[in-house]
């Protein structure tokens, strides 16, 4: 095993761990966070959310979110030449899409959230639309996990077989 490959594999996994940190994420304020905040009043709503948004923005948020991309982009570069790439840049396209929507949307959504005046008000305009983004950026973020997670299958076949294949060769070698 070279330490190329032992990297390419800590990456591919690294990867996927992140990326599966963040699909969580996304999913639990799909299923949990959000049909709970809709029980709210509209002043209970809007300062729970502006909460929310003040404590993600923390390095350990960040590392994942941010490490997701960047190692799915590793990764990607990594197993450039292995029949198992399109997964990878499979996870990466869909997930590079996921993050350009919470940029795009949710960012700006929780920005004018931070600054309203009138609950009722910043609740109309917040709700729905950040709802509707964020399962757009959890399905997104969860197909670019199970694409991590088949690349990752394929990848300890193939250090399987290559194993298998070199002892082989051994064994006939020493003959």
């Amino acid at each position: 095993m070279t330490t190329h490959s032992k990297s390419t594999g800590f990456v591919l996994g690294a990867a996927t761990v992140a990326m599966g940190l963040i699909a969580g994420v996304f999913y639990i304020f799909a299923c949990c966070i959000m049909p709970a905040l809709t029980r709210s009043d509209d002043r209970v709503y809007v300062e729970v959310m502006q909460d929310i948004n003040d404590v993600i923005q923390n390095p350990v948020f960040f590392l994942s979110f941010i490490g997701a991309l960047l190692l799915t982009a590793l990764s990607a570069w990594q197993l450039r030449g292995q029949p198992y790439r399109w997964w990878v840049w499979a996870a990466l396209a869909a997930y590079a899409l996921g993050f350009l929507t919470t940029v795009a949307f949710n960012i700006p959504l929780n920005n004018d959230l931070a600054t309203a005046a009138d609950p009722s008000a910043a609740r109309e305009h917040f709700e729905d639309p950040w709802v509707a983004w964020n399962v757009v950026r959890a399905v997104l973020s969860t197909v670019a996990l199970a694409c991590l997670a088949r690349a990752l299958v394929l990848y300890g076949r193939g250090r399987q077989a290559s194993a298998y294949l070199a002892s082989a060769a051994g064994s006939k070698a020493s003959r």
